[in-house]
């Protein structure tokens, strides 16, 4: 099981700079997610900014996430 995260800070150039529960820090290149559907409103940088985590799971909105799995299985 991979750990929550529990602190996202968006960066510019579409990349999270991540915490997670285990004490790791990590960054995350959103750039290859946006031409998804599921992730395409975030090409509108006001809203990418607003990422936060919601029960360690990061978060855009109601319908916009990314699962903790994923954020810690391929950021650096």
């Amino acid at each position: 099981m991979t750990p929550d995260a529990i602190r996202v800070k968006p960066l510019p150039d579409f990349r999270l700079e991540v915490d997670f529960a285990t004490g790791e820090h990590r960054f995350f290149d959103m750039k290859p997610y946006l031409s998804y559907p599921a992730f395409a409103p975030l090409v509108d940088n006001n809203l990418f900014m607003k990422a936060s985590v919601v029960h360690g799971v990061v978060t855009w909105s109601d319908e916009i996430d990314l699962s903790p799995d994923t954020l810690y299985l391929l950021a650096r």
